[in-house]
């Protein structure tokens, strides 16, 4: 892609200067001549200028701009930035050394070969922009591993010298210097990450392109080195980035799914896959491959065809989310049946609530009260209501368990129309407990989705009430008699711990005080009718 030439030049005279700052930098370094480091230190502002110019540009061709060309002005946006950042760094460096006595005393070579690489780096910048050379942008990046070995090296030295050393203030000077040359490296680490993902077409850390790299070859017929696409799907509120793979020669369809994060959590998803599969197979995706790396790893999935149920309910006919529903409570039916013990769980509804209240009063604090009267009568605070159902469900218990998805929510289910098939994502909190837990979650993902319009809420209190109708019938076949209680506290938990993902103010305030009501209503009940309580689903869900 051909960029304007105002920006073209402009990115070619900083690239020419930040070069220049970090040569001269590099001479200083041999012999600490005050005019090189007025040089740098008077050129200062060009750097600047450049950057802003560039900025300035790229905002205005922005608006209007394609796709494509809107992520190759934000790369150069970003490149631009961390030039800049570089030649700041030549200055700090040099004003270091003005803080000292006699700087000549403290000359020396030992960064020039960091220097260099900075340097070299900074000279591939333009070929890998306007060629989309990854490799080069890797290259570069790489220079930012190097960089950091370099400045470890030399602070276990420091750490050694400094308590022989007559002149402590030097050696601390010098560290910052190798502190600042470090930092280059996180710059150039940016440039090669800002190439990447504009030849990607989104967002991308290195590391996270290594464990791509890594996971594709699975793929046969996708090369990761040139024909390449990715898609961003969706990111987890636990950091784990989804991402849709296919190849640039033919994109009509996915390939696969690629999800990337923390390697504990992704370790957890591929052990819990594998016991979907032995326990019911076809329900999970098939993993390709699982790829770790230090802290990080990288799932690659199966692409399954269909819609998440969030898509069905919000863009679909009525015939198709009946049809889907239908088939969902059939499956859930079939998974509890076959994976049910005998051995009795207690989900802990409440205690779940408590460890999540922190999060819920750091977005809402309003809804953290102490006890207050109303016309004379005391009202209890909410986590008051909390502490007391969490005695009273101490004394309930499900009584038996089955395998459960454990994050329930509707873009966690995937219907395929065609196949009329059920299938399960995001599975790493799989375990044997009670079935109620997925139950609310579920019904409660449909209430938080965020549609004003009638016809929709409609549709979602149909999508809770039948869900809740169909679950009733298996509990009662299964001989539950504490399926009510158990799924009042659920959904006391899952509608006030969801109001810390919610700004809406109106649907938080409504969740939170359906939360209330349902606590309040379970703790006014004798201990004695308690297998006689019943949930009023159709007034929750209702609005």
């Amino acid at each position: 892609m051909r960029l304007p030439k105002a920006i073209r030049d402009n990115l070619r005279f900083l690239l020419v200067e930040t070069t220049s700052q970090v040569e001269h930098l590099q001479a200083f370094f041999g012999d600490c001549s005050p005019s090189i480091a007025r040089r740098v230190l008077d050129r200062s502002g060009y750097a600047s200028n450049l950057k802003d110019r560039i900025h300035d540009s790229c905002y205005r061709d922005i608006a209007g701009a394609s796709r494509g060309k809107v992520a190759m002005l934000r790369t150069i946006q970003q490149i631009a930035t961390e030039l800049l950042r570089i030649s700041e760094l030549c200055c700090d460096c040099i004003r270091q050394y003005g803080h000292l006595d006699n700087p000549r005393h403290q000359c020396n070579n030992d960064f020039a070969g960091d220097l260099q690489q900075v340097i070299d780096a900074i000279g591939s910048v333009d070929a890998a922009l306007q060629q989309g050379d990854t490799q080069q942008a890797l290259r570069i990046g790489r220079v930012e591993r190097r960089l950091d070995r370099s400045f470890r090296k030399q602070l276990k030295q420091f750490a050694t010298r400094v308590k022989r050393s007559k002149h402590p203030r030097q050696l601390i000077s010098t560290m910052f210097v190798a502190q600042a040359i470090e930092q280059m490296g996180d710059a150039l680490l940016g440039i090669g990450e800002a190439i990447i993902s504009c030849n990607l077409g989104q967002p991308v850390d290195i590391q996270r392109y290594r464990m791509l790299l890594d996971s594709v070859p699975e793929l046969s017929d996708v090369d990761p080195s040139s024909s390449l696409e990715l898609k961003r799907v969706a990111e987890t509120r636990s950091g784990s980035g989804i991402s849709a793979v296919a190849g640039k020669v033919d994109d009509t369809a996915y390939r696969a799914i690629v999800k990337d994060g923390a390697r504990r959590k992704l370790k957890e998803e591929h052990q819990s896959v594998r016991s979907w599969h032995e326990i019911y197979p076809g329900l999970a995706p098939r993993i390709l491959s699982y790829k770790k790396r230090g802290q990080s790893a990288a799932l690659l999935i199966e692409h399954l065809a269909g819609q998440t149920f969030e898509q069905i309910v919000l863009h679909e006919s009525d015939e198709l989310v009946k049809e889907s529903l239908r088939r969902l409570g059939r499956t859930c039916r079939s998974v509890w049946n076959e994976t049910r013990t005998d051995e009795r769980v207690a989900a802990r509804y409440m205690r779940q609530l408590q460890r999540r209240m922190g999060d819920v009063y750091a977005v809402h604090p309003e809804y953290r009260q102490g006890k207050s009267r109303l016309c004379g009568a005391g009202i209890a605070s909410f986590d008051r209501l909390v502490q007391r159902a969490g005695k009273l469900e101490s004394r309930i218990k499900a009584p038996f368990s089955v395998y459960i998805h454990g994050d329930f929510n509707v873009d966690n289910v995937i219907y395929d129309p065609m196949e009329q098939r059920i299938n399960f994502i995001d599975l790493h909190r799989s375990d044997y407990m009670d079935y109620i837990q997925d139950v609310s979650v579920f019904m409660v993902s449909n209430y938080r989705l965020h549609v004003l319009d009638q016809p929709r809420r409609q549709r979602i209190h149909r999508v809770a009430t039948d869900f809740y109708a169909s679950v009733r019938r298996f509990a009662r076949k299964s001989g539950d008699a504490t399926f009510e209680v158990r799924l009042a506290l659920a959904l006391a938990r899952s509608f006030a711990s969801s109001t810390r993902f919610i700004l809406d103010k109106s649907l938080a305030d409504g969740m939170f005080l359906r939360a209330r009501y349902l606590l309040e209503r379970v703790l006014e009940t004798p201990a004695g009718r308690i297998e006689g309580f019943r949930t009023p689903v159709r007034e929750l869900f209702n609005g």
